[in-house]
């Protein structure tokens, strides 16, 4: 089916080049686009929705962590990588 959309220059420039980027046509781009919105897939089926939790949680317990405790991570696993190299 065809129809008309107007969109303004600035959004319609920023389509075009994310459906370029993606290796698609703004035709492409805007059916997935509006597919997304509307929840479906390809076909007009609904999509699946995923329910959380993915994998139950036997117990519930809490995770106190800081940055400062990320950040110590990160440098461990850091010097762990360059020191194997």
């Amino acid at each position: 089916m065809r129809t008309t959309v107007e969109l303004p220059p600035e959004l319609m420039r920023a389509m075009k080049s994310e459906a370029a980027a993606r290796g698609e046509t703004v035709k492409e781009f805007l059916a997935r686009a509006v597919s997304h919105e509307l929840g479906t897939v390809e076909g007009g089926r609904p999509r699946k929705r995923v329910k959380l939790p993915l994998v139950p949680a036997t117990k519930s317990r809490k995770v106190d962590i800081t940055n400062d405790d990320i950040e110590a991570i990160f440098a461990a696993e850091d010097a762990e990588k360059y020191r194997a190299q």
